[in-house]
C-alpha cells in the first residue's frame, strides 16, 4: 500500500471514485508488468516467456 501511495496517489489529484479505480488499475499493470523489482534481479514479476523454438535452434549436449 505504501508503494501505491508514494508512487501514484500522492502525485495526482483524484477527482472521483471512477478516476481512482482507473488509476489503480493502470498502476497495477505497470507495477506487475514493467516496473523492475530489486528482489527479482531488476526484473518485473510477470516476465515474458523465454521459449526457444527447437525447430530453429540447435541443441548441444555436454
Amino acid at each position: 500500500m505504501g508503494t501505491v501511495r508514494r508512487e501514484c496517489t500522492d502525485r495526482i489529484l483524484i477527482v472521483g471514485e471512477r478516476h481512482l479505480a482507473t488509476l489503480l488499475a493502470q498502476y497495477a499493470r505497470h507495477y506487475n508488468g514493467h516496473r523492475p523489482h530489486r528482489s527479482l534481479g531488476q526484473q518485473p514479476p510477470t516476465r515474458r516467456s523465454e521459449v526457444v523454438d527447437l525447430t530453429a535452434a540447435r541443441v548441444r549436449r555436454r
